[in-house]
């Protein structure tokens, strides 16, 4: 699994030429922005342009679904670029390392690359009207780099047919017992965002030892926090360590044989964020989709549909599912993450030897 990639401190490095010689020279301190509104003159704006890019780290079909969700209220088309988190931040950086500006809007999983984009001087500070009427200060940058669009957490999960209910794990200190070895499957945090905050916490918390513990447990390892909830929807394993909660919320609704676990010791949860680029080839069309996106319809779709929690207050959540304030959460640490990102890849590849 490994892979020749940028890290933050290279994305950092590798393009100071690039910055000083262009307009994102400029201070990254400045006064905040106002809050704009979808207006009849952006709308226009946007229209002429026509089209939108939008990299992402969220599933395609939230990616697709909010795509054509737009495209159906304003008649711009939204061009949805699909990757892991990780794989999002080194192709933006390769990009822009090679003066190609191509990205409208950004959506990660893992909010430290808004740390090294701003750093970079690389986003456009742009506040949309409800973000700010209807979110709270802790969910969106006061300067308009960046907005969550999505709460996503990493509980453990398991297949209701394959594990007893007697046995079910609790915590994440049950899934050393050596019953699960074999059984489990997890993510890997060179690829996924949300992954990279579930080691950085789990790793915080529980200490290193607790992971060198784990991978004596033969856990299959896949790249992608959404890949876990299908091996575990298919039957291939009983356990899922860690990946995309809310995929298996979704299996479950379907019908499929999945339940989740918080675990005791507390559920990692990561932010993702999305911004806009200042070098957006589409500049209104990125503020529109950006602002759009985090309206109450654009954040009814990222619950109704994808089953992820939403920041957004007036956000309605269907029956039966568990309110975030009810879940007990470790804490995120996002200039942490930023700081140890090329560490925890490094350790991680060593102890699980992939």
């Amino acid at each position: 699994m490994r892979n020749s990639t940028f890290s933050r401190r290279d994305v950092l490095k590798g393009t100071t030429a690039l910055v000083a010689a262009t307009v994102f020279a400029e201070p990254l301190r400045a006064a905040a922005p106002p809050p704009e509104a979808i207006t009849p003159a952006l709308i226009e704006a946007a229209k002429k342009e026509g089209k939108c890019a939008f990299y992402t780290a969220m599933d395609i079909t939230l990616g697709e679904k909010l795509g054509k969700g737009f495209e159906a209220k304003f008649g711009i088309a939204v061009r949805v670029e699909r990757s892991g988190a990780e794989r999002v931040f080194t192709r933006i950086g390769q990009e822009y390392a090679s003066n190609i500006h191509a990205v409208d809007v950004v959506n990660t999983s893992d909010q430290a690359h808004c740390l090294a984009w701003k750093a970079n001087g690389w986003l456009l500070p742009y506040l949309p009207e409800e973000v700010v009427q209807h979110y709270d200060k802790a969910y969106y940058d006061p300067n308009g780099f960046e907005v969550v669009t999505r709460v996503l957490l990493s509980p453990i999960g398991y297949n209701t047919k394959l594990v007893k209910p007697e046995d079910v794990p609790k915590s994440f200190a049950d899934l050393l017992d050596p019953k699960w070895a074999g059984k489990m499957v997890k993510a890997h945090p060179a690829y996924s965002g949300t992954i990279m905050n579930s080691t950085f916490q789990l790793a915080r918390d529980l200490g290193w030892e607790y992971l060198e513990k784990l991978a004596k447990q033969r856990v299959m390892q896949l790249q992608s926090a959404t890949d876990p909830p299908k091996k575990l929807a298919l039957g291939e394993r009983a356990v899922m360590f860690d990946g995309a909660g809310y995929l298996v919320i979704q299996y479950k609704e379907r019908g499929d044989p999945v339940d989740l676990v918080y675990p005791s010791e507390g559920t990692p949860v990561a932010t993702s964020p999305s911004a806009v680029f200042k070098a957006a080839p589409n500049p209104n069309a990125a503020k529109l989709f950006q602002n759009w996106m985090h309206t109450r319809e654009g954040q009814q779709i990222v619950t109704d549909f994808a089953r992820q929690y939403s920041a957004h207050k007036q956000v309605v959540e269907k029956p039966g599912v568990r309110k975030l304030t009810d879940i007990k959460l470790m804490k995120e640490d996002v200039e942490g993450v930023e700081k140890m990102a090329d560490e925890i890849k490094r350790r991680y590849a060593q102890i699980f030897k992939v």
